[in-house]
């Protein structure tokens, strides 16, 4: 709950300040001038920053991250899947995205009112936490575009060696049309449905991770397993990318969770410490699950425990304190070994780089004890009078709907691409590998 729809609903009640209570004695006129907006450069300096880091996150991050867990005859075609979509999603948001997804509409949908960004100059603000204080729309715009890319580029793990690149295309930008952006709009936009209700999102648990999750396994189920699983080794072909890959990822995270904060304030530090500390959790946490579970702790692990700990502590890192962000990490770790064990076995389905078992599973359990850590008595930033079960209750809402939504757009729009382009490779060209049959080129010469 950290986007501009929420300022509006909080001006009107700033503490005075001792120049404002002398402002109560001043003519009437004065006291009825406005104040003028404030566009502080620390702000802008640290969104245009945070930005920056959340395109790190993606471009090299993401993938190399999922190009290391591949093998070596499809490491090109994950770095070229991850690249397009971004672009892809990045060009859309710009056109048509950003004003559907935080214009003023109704409760699921916003506006075309800012069409092409039609309207929006330099000069134009968007809010902030405070009243009173602005970002240059641009800025936020921007911002959000990152978070558009690489939401729809985490699904690519999912269907990962076997998909056309056409197809993943054009299925992204079903997803990203019917899926994305009422999602993000009934989180975060003005009126949105889940927003109004009291759903705490501050960065994403659901808009992004279980919303990314779901339409990944969907996509796992339909193209089927890979040629050779359970018989050829699927071994990552590369776990120094995947390490390189992970550590951006942490890096790039803190732009993605403390700017969402929108300013450069206690807000973004609290998110900034939360995502440090819980990650260090997870990682801890889902190596000593592996000592236990296989006697030896793997690098493998330790970098996964560190996603799961981002992708939890995501939709927590601005309510909860840094205990709460601790438990919520190692939680995290512990739910996502058995979603990419246990669960994948249960469920059969091919999510060749675990997609819903880490941002699926690890998105739906930050997302639910938010609503746990945010009370005050745990360390949270909740209100004199916080229910943990009523949180809960809203918190399980926002997950439900997000899972129904998106995997019934996912389920439509794969079905779309299968009848339009279909699918999947065909059998030879996934027994070559899709870099030389899809890309006509090898990351590797030797």
């Amino acid at each position: 709950m950290n986007r501009t729809s929420l300022v509006s609903s909080l001006r009107g009640t700033r503490l005075l300040t001792p120049l404002a209570a002398l402002a109560v004695f001043a003519p009437a006129v004065h006291a009825a001038t406005p104040a003028a907006p404030v566009v502080d450069k620390g702000d802008v300096a640290w969104m245009l920053t945070s930005t920056l880091l959340v395109l790190l996150m993606t471009v090299p991050g993401l993938a190399l991250f999922y190009g290391g867990l591949v093998r070596a005859k499809n490491v090109l075609s994950v770095l070229m899947q991850v690249l397009t979509v971004f672009s892809l999603l990045v060009v859309l948001w710009m056109i048509y995205g950003y004003t559907f997804a935080f214009g003023s509409g109704n409760a699921f949908i916003g506006s075309a009112k800012e069409l092409f960004l039609r309207g929006v100059t330099p000069s134009s603000l968007a809010d902030t936490f405070s009243a009173g204080v602005k970002l240059p729309e641009y800025v936020f715009i921007a911002f959000q575009a990152t978070f558009a890319g690489i939401t729809g580029a985490l699904i690519v793990g999912s269907f990962a060696e076997r998909m056309k690149f056409s197809a993943v295309l054009l299925f992204s930008v079903i997803w990203f049309t019917f899926a994305y952006i009422p999602i993000a709009h009934m989180v975060w936009g003005p009126g949105g449905f889940m927003l109004t209700r009291g759903a705490l999102d501050f960065a994403g648990g659901t808009v992004v991770h279980i919303n990314a999750g779901i339409a990944g396994l969907v996509g796992a189920f339909l193209l089927g397993p890979r040629i050779g699983i359970g018989r050829e080794s699927m071994r990552p072909h590369n776990l120094t990318h995947t390490m390189v890959g992970a550590s951006l990822l942490w890096v790039g995270w803190f732009g993605f969770n403390a700017g969402s904060n929108l300013e450069a304030n206690a807000g973004a530090a609290l998110a900034f410490i939360n995502t440090m500390v819980a990650t260090a959790a997870a990682v801890l946490a889902w190596l000593a699950i592996e000592r236990v579970l296989k006697g030896k702790p793997s690098m493998l692990g330790g970098a996964s425990g560190a996603v799961a700990g981002l992708v939890a502590i995501t939709p927590a890192c601005g309510t909860v304190g840094p205990m709460g962000s601790i438990a919520i990490g190692a939680a995290a770790s512990l739910a996502c070994v058995w979603g990419v064990t246990g669960m994948k076995k249960l469920i059969g389905a091919d999510d060749a780089l675990d997609v819903f078992g880490v941002h699926g599973i690890g998105g739906i359990v930050g997302a639910l004890l938010t609503g746990v850590f945010t009370a005050p008595s745990l360390g949270g930033t909740g209100a004199a009078g916080f229910s943990i079960g009523h949180q809960l209750a809203i918190q399980a809402l926002g997950v439900i709907i997000t899972l129904v939504w998106s995997g019934v757009v996912s389920l439509v729009g794969y079905l779309v691409v299968k009848a339009v382009l279909g699918l999947r490779v065909e059998e030879e060209k996934e027994r070559q590998g899709l870099d030389t049959t899809v890309h006509g080129e090898t990351a590797y010469e030797t």
